[in-house]
Parts: C-alpha cells; sequence; structure tokens
C-alpha cells in the first residue's frame, strides 16, 4: 500500500498470523516492534494511552509522518508479534487517501513496515516493490509516487518528554538519542528478554523449566503443535510473557528449524538466551 513516506506492507495488526506473514515476505531476519497505522486518534486511542504532550502532537503532525511510540492499552487487541512483546506501541495515523481508504475499509489497525525485502532500499514507486518483493505477496496498490519518500519521524512520548528514536521528514527540534533497547523500527539493539535464564535446543525440561514446545515436544506452551513456523512466530511473545511468569525460575525452548520464519524466532530466542 503507499503512504505518503514510503509503500508499506499492511497486515491486520490484530492477527499474529497475518502478521508473522509480513515477516515471511520481507525474510526479516529478527522480529522487531511495527508501525501501527490508524484512520484517525480515535482509533489509536483503543490501544494506545496519549497523554497531553502527544494530544498535542497529534493535533499539530497528524495525519501525516510522525510516529509515535506509546503506552500500549492490553486489552486494545494487538498482535504481541506486533509490538515485539514491549509494553509500547509505535503508531501513525497516515495522510495518503489509499491507506486511508484502506483503514475505513477494513476498520482495523494495520501493520505496515516497508514493503521491501529486508535490508534492501525502501520503496517509494509501485515498480520497486515488486521488483522486491514480486512473488511473495498477491496485491500491489500503485498510486504513483510517495510524496515524501523516507520513512517517517519517530519519537517517544514519556508523559511530557519526548525522545527522537528516528529522524525523519518531521523536524521537531530534538537530538538522536543514543540506542539503549528497541524501542522502535530502525534501531539497532538488545530486544526484549524474559527476566529468567533461558536454555535452547530442550527435548525436554528440567525440574525447575518451564518449557516452551514446538511440534512434538509439547511443553507447557506449545508454539505450533503442527510444527507451523508461521503460527509459531505469532505465539512467541505470548510464550515468553508466559514463561517469564510462571512458577518455575528457568525457561527452555525447543528446537526450532532454521527454514523461513525459523530462522527469525530462533534470532529472537537467542537474543532472549544471550548472557546479562
Amino acid at each position: 500500500m503507499p503512504t505518503e513516506t514510503v509503500y508499506g506492507l499492511a497486515a491486520d495488526a490484530t492477527d499474529g498470523e497475518a502478521v508473522a506473514r509480513i515477516y515471511a515476505a520481507k525474510g526479516r531476519p529478527s522480529f522487531n516492534p511495527l508501525i501501527v497505522h490508524v484512520p484517525d486518534v480515535a482509533a489509536a486511542a483503543e490501544f494506545a494511552s496519549l497523554s497531553s504532550e502527544a494530544e498535542q502532537l497529534a493535533a499539530r503532525h497528524w495525519p501525516g509522518p510522525l510516529t509515535m511510540v506509546l503506552p500500549l492499552r492490553p486489552t486494545g487487541g494487538l498482535s504481541s508479534l506486533v509490538t515485539a512483546g514491549l509494553p509500547t506501541v509505535a503508531v501513525r495515523i497516515p495522510s495518503h487517501p489509499a491507506m486511508q481508504a484502506l483503514l475505513r475499509a477494513t476498520g482495523k489497525p494495520l501493520a505496515a513496515p516497508s514493503a521491501n525485502a529486508s535490508g534492501s532500499i525502501s520503496p517509494t514507486r509501485a515498480a520497486h516493490v515488486l521488483k522486491s518483493l514480486g512473488g511473495r505477496i498477491p496485491l500491489i496498490v500503485d498510486a504513483g509516487p510517495c510524496a515524501r519518500g523516507i520513512e517517517s519521524t519517530i519519537v517517544a512520548v514519556d508523559g511530557d518528554r519526548l525522545r527522537l528514536l528516528r529522524p525523519g521528514p518531521i523536524d521537531l527540534g530534538l537530538e538522536l538519542e543514543a540506542v539503549g533497547s528497541i524501542e522502535a523500527p530502525g534501531q539497532l539493539a538488545s530486544h526484549y528478554a524474559p527476566s529468567k535464564p533461558v536454555r535452547l535446543n530442550a527435548e525436554r525440561p528440567g525440574d525447575d523449566e518451564y518449557l516452551i514446545g514446538f511440534g512434538d515436544v509439547g511443553g507447557d506452551f506449545n508454539l505450533s503443535a503442527d510444527a507451523d513456523v508461521v503460527e509459531a512466530a505469532s505465539r512467541l511473545f505470548d510464550a515468553l510473557h508466559e514463561a517469564d511468569s510462571a512458577a518455575q525460575p528457568l525457561i527452555a525452548v525447543a528446537p526450532i528449524p532454521e527454514e523461513g520464519l525459523g530462522a527469525a524466532i530462533n534470532d529472537r530466542l537467542r537474543k532472549a538466551a544471550a548472557p546479562r
């Protein structure tokens, strides 16, 4: 879908398997937070908490190329894969009429990272999307070149404090914040990890371990009994949260194949298991 910034690859942000297919199409190597697009402020408020400062920014810059990282409302119904398991959500109201029309026609918040293979040049024309993702997606809406041609400005809103996470078309007069932990697309940093030690490639749990299963390895929470990596990706962060809040002091995870989305799942699990 075209937006005023770049073309985006859109999926229902409340459907974990639909969001997982974004990653599959892009060949994205890790599950980073995705920007959720909505038609208006009322729709954003259904799953994000807007402070008075956020409301002022919205009044000045929405619809437009500004993304705000806001506290997540847990009851908002978004897939945990969209937020990468974080307590915040990146949200934007696009101004492009085609994207606005799709948002209003579906009545759904849409996760929409740039419509290109991971690591390649961002697409500003439908032809760029076709060249990068042809054969991986069913439909491209061609509305000509994007007006801005650069990804949105991303700012985290912590009460009345603003932190610039990614520069873009809107200049808020802020200095770019040094990367600490991952909060938004376009940042390279440590990712969400449980508070407990994580053991990978476990065929069975130890006495003090909560087992996240896959396929024939059942466990306390099975990512996919059918060994479907798309389903597993959609359930990954829910599983990590469940394991982190369980009584067992340790977490074990069954082997996940490296093929397709399995590579992205394993990338995130390796980060979760890294010494801290």
